[in-house]
């Protein structure tokens, strides 16, 4: 019986995983035998986390968690959590390659995906003019020509972000009216550097080491037409990887992990959670990691209370 099972690998699994070692509570992380490192694997510079004034590569970032875990004795495991069972005192957790382990406290990190738009090249692009991300990639658009996909307020709010950088900002939404809140609304009609497309759809990406610019189809008519840009940020969403647990511990309404407060407690006793699993708003490595840190004390004090019992 091992006394923390963290499950994930980006800067929270990890950050739990620092500190649940040093507090020689010996934890084996579950880190994923296709996406070890989380979505900082596919970022390519990060300037924004404190404590590297040159920036650094994602993965490279991800590597330094990874060696710190394993300093102070972290076990670490490349392989998927297939089945849990976290209702239990006994913590049960089950991998693809048939291993079974218990713990008497979880520390879910699974993090979330953000929505692609499902076109080729989107991945190879990535970092190279395609993002998901205006707080990490905006400053990379000083006076270029970009767009943001998407009708919601995270899409406002990343076009009205790059206007601090970028020339001009397209907003391409699929319909003729934006899902997005009154007042981000008019903060976007009202910024002159922002231009609507509506009813139109980005069909295709031009360009190969990076981007050109996109094909857009009208959703009505079909007609597309060549825009020329060299960002394309999109904004349409993330879905939180909580497949696992959907049926064991409670949800938002938004499908993140529901925890107490500022606390990573879920609604299940001896299960956390911690980063972008249950963060809908922030999703940075740095606020990730910081929750990381809540969940693997927050572990600890639930460890020592059920030593005094």
């Amino acid at each position: 019986m091992r006394e923390v099972i963290i499950i994930g690998s980006g800067p929270a699994g990890y950050t739990a995983a620092i500190y649940a070692a040093r507090a020689q509570l010996n934890p084996l992380l579950i880190a994923s035998s296709v996406e070890p490192g989380g979505e900082l694997m596919k970022t390519t510079e990060v300037e924004n986390y404190p404590g590297f004034p040159e920036g650094l590569m994602g993965p490279d970032l991800m590597a330094n968690f990874q060696a710190q875990a394993e300093r102070f004795g972290t076990e670490i495991l490349f392989d998927d959590v297939v089945e849990v069972d976290l209702k239990g005192d006994n913590k049960v957790v089950k991998t693809g390659a048939g291993e079974t382990f218990e713990a008497k406290s979880v520390i879910i990190s699974t993090g979330a995906a953000y929505r692609e738009l499902g076109l080729p090249k989107e991945k190879e692009l990535s970092g190279h003019g395609v993002s998901w991300c205006a707080t990490c990639d905006g400053f990379f658009f000083r006076d270029k020509v970009i767009a943001v996909v998407g009708g919601g307020d995270s899409a406002m709010e990343e076009a009205n972000f790059l206007t601090k950088f970028a020339s001009k900002v397209y907003i391409i939404h699929r319909r003729d009216s934006l899902k997005a809140s009154k007042i981000m609304q008019q903060r976007s009609f009202d910024n002159p550097k922002i231009e609507f497309i509506w009813n139109s759809a980005v069909a295709e990406l031009k360009g190969d080491a990076k981007l050109e610019g996109v094909v857009l189809e009208d959703t009505q008519t079909g007609e597309k037409t060549d825009l020329a840009l060299e960002g394309l940020f999109i904004a349409i969403g993330n879905d939180p990887r909580v497949d696992l647990v959907e049926n064991q511990v409670e949800l938002t309404p938004d499908r993140f992990i529901k925890v107490d407060g500022r606390t990573s407690k879920t609604s299940l006793p001896g299960v956390f959670a911690s980063g972008d699993v249950i963060d809908p708003t922030y999703r940075q490595a740095i606020t990730a990691a910081g929750s990381g840190c809540v969940a693997a004390l927050d572990a600890e004090h639930y460890l020592s209370s059920l030593q005094g019992e």
